[in-house]
């Protein structure tokens, strides 16, 4: 069954463009409209009668206690669960005190409108038609009219951080490109803020008032500290009602939705829903350990499963939004892949941890410190990188121009580097994330056509100018070409295609089809379980461990 992606953001009122505003850009997310509550998804079939079913399964049981619709009654007997003593009794002293420290915010955009003189395409008509006299005069007596500035409008929610400052932290998604933000405390005051900066790649932003009222702040609490099971209490603008507080545990921790390049959510079943997004998570000190962000919802309601921003990745970010405006993250130059189990045999690798190095960008920190493509970095600055999307976050959150060790593993064995830290933001700002071999190169030398040889499922040659030019391989790219994979080899179940370029069998450069099966030979004489090919396909790298069995 697909799954659907909601967001818990934001809710509207009032008249929209018509334009639907994507929220968090993850695959099959469903985002709220601003200005108007997302219509809900039709439900697949078979869906309601289960949900019915079930309601009415529970009923019967309720009711009396005799078998209904197969579904039996628990027997009389059965003994009260014991009560959790660590669950508090009320929750109503702790959401008294942290209500006024939460706020509705009110956000407005002028909706983009028809330039002037210009009318919408007339229907086309048959020659002498009454009906395109009838269309082209509406039309025109619609233009004569004076149409006023349609504006959209959203609510959603955030929190006061530092109460003598007016700092207000919500999501970015809620405000992002508003004309106006207004910022509604609890008894209704309306307060115009100040967008200080936002971060589209945690989803945050921050807000500014000026105001005379007295203003309560949260402070933030350590969310690494959270275990799965504990208390926690959520308090939002859940479809504009203001103030409404809901309790949950939480369900799990560093899920990763496909959000951003920094996923660590915090995963809860307090109920979250459209207006929610930017409102805090407390934990039961009162400290905000989470900022409510998504939901995973097939109905675009609430079904217990909802995503918080955690505060210890939140407190950096707010912390240099309030600072420069922007957020200043580490860099390291490096393109990243998964450790899988055969990558891990292929290069020796005891478990399947770390990051990958597909690639290395030219001139970076990364290049400078000495880190090389087909390097394993299991650990940087003292930090374990247990996975491949742990190390972006690590990095991200090192002080710019720090020297920091990086531990790899290379070619059989582990070693240490020291990298200095560049700043990511400043790289976005020169290309050198895109940055790649020079396209304007033409190569030296001209290939003679050869004979294809076939390796491990797939159909090899070397790198003629014909190839080069009806698989848009760069002209300095050196390698060996795929024409053609066998439809049940491991090659295709691994996702290699014709027109890739293998430049490494086993982290060692190839040239022609005879130096691939010569190394894959070789591996298979050393009992390999599989070989690792470095593969470009287009000017993406990555690794791919094809299996020798």
């Amino acid at each position: 069954m697909a799954q659907n992606w909601a967001a818990a953001p934001v809710h509207g009122i009032g008249r929209t463009s018509g334009r639907e505003s994507t929220l968090i850009r993850i695959p099959n997310f469903e985002p709220a409209t601003r200005g108007a509550v997302a219509e809900a998804r039709p439900r697949k079939a078979g869906v309601r009668p289960l949900v019915a079913a079930i309601v009415w399964g529970m009923t019967s049981v309720m009711a009396g206690g005799a078998v209904m619709g197969g579904i039996a009654a628990a027997p009389a007997q059965a003994q009260a669960a014991t009560p959790n003593r660590n669950a508090p009794g009320s929750f109503a002293d702790l959401a008294e005190k942290l209500l006024p420290a939460v706020v509705n915010i009110s956000t407005s955009q002028n909706a983009p409108q028809r330039p002037q003189g210009q009318r919408p395409e007339i229907p086309q008509f048959p020659p002498g038609s009454p009906f395109e006299d009838f269309f082209k005069d509406f039309f025109d007596r619609q233009q004569q009219q004076d149409q006023p500035q349609r504006k959209a409008t959203s609510l959603g929610s955030g929190f006061i951080i530092d109460a003598k400052n007016g700092y207000v932290v919500t999501n970015n998604h809620v405000v992002q490109d508003a004309d106006e933000i207004t910022v509604i405390l609890q008894d209704d005051t309306n307060i115009k803020a100040e967008l200080v900066g936002k971060d589209s790649k945690t989803d945050l932003a921050l807000l500014k008032i000026k105001t005379s009222h007295p203003l309560v702040a949260v402070p933030f609490g350590d969310s690494d500290a959270m275990r799965v099971g504990d208390w926690v209490l959520a308090i939002g603008n859940p479809f504009g009602l203001g103030g409404s507080v809901t309790a949950g545990i939480i369900s799990a921790r560093q899920r990763n939705i496909d959000a951003g390049p920094y996923d660590d959510f915090l995963q809860t079943d307090a109920s979250i829903n459209r207006g929610n997004s930017g409102g805090p998570m407390f934990n039961l000190n009162g400290e905000v350990i989470g900022i409510n962000t998504a939901i995973f919802s097939p109905s675009g309601g609430s079904v217990g499963i909802g995503f918080a921003i955690p505060s210890n990745l939140a407190k950096q970010v707010v912390a240099q939004l309030k600072d420069y405006g922007k957020t200043r993250r580490g860099w390291l130059g490096v393109r990243i892949q998964a450790v899988t189990p055969e990558i891990a045999e292929s290069l020796g690798l005891p478990g399947h941890k770390g990051a990958l190095v597909a690639s290395v960008t030219p001139d970076g920190p990364a290049a400078k410190g000495g880190i090389q493509a087909g390097d394993v970095v299991t650990k940087f600055d003292g930090r374990e990188i247990d996975e491949m999307r742990r190390l972006p976050r690590v990095v991200a959150e090192t002080s710019i121009d720090k020297a920091v060790p990086v531990e790899v593993w290379r070619k059989g064995k582990s070693q240490t580097v020291q990298v200095k830290v560049g700043e990511l933001e400043a790289a976005e700002e020169q290309g050198l994330l895109a940055a790649g071999p020079d396209e304007k190169q033409q190569p030296k030398d001209k290939a003679p056509a050869q004979k294809p040889t076939e390796s491990l499922g797939m159909k090899l040659t070397a790198i003629t100018p014909e190839l080069r030019q009806q698989y848009e391989i760069k002209p300095d790219m050196k390698g060996v070409v795929i024409t053609d994979v066998a439809g049940n080899s491991t090659a295709a179940e691994k996702g290699l295609r014709a027109g890739d370029v293998i430049i490494e069998v086993g982290q060692e450069e190839v040239r022609k089809p005879e130096d691939v099966t010569a190394k894959v030979q070789k591996a298979k004489e050393q009992s390999k379980k599989s070989v690792l090919l470095l593969v470009d396909r287009k000017g993406d790298l990555r690794f791919v461990a094809i299996p020798l069995s």
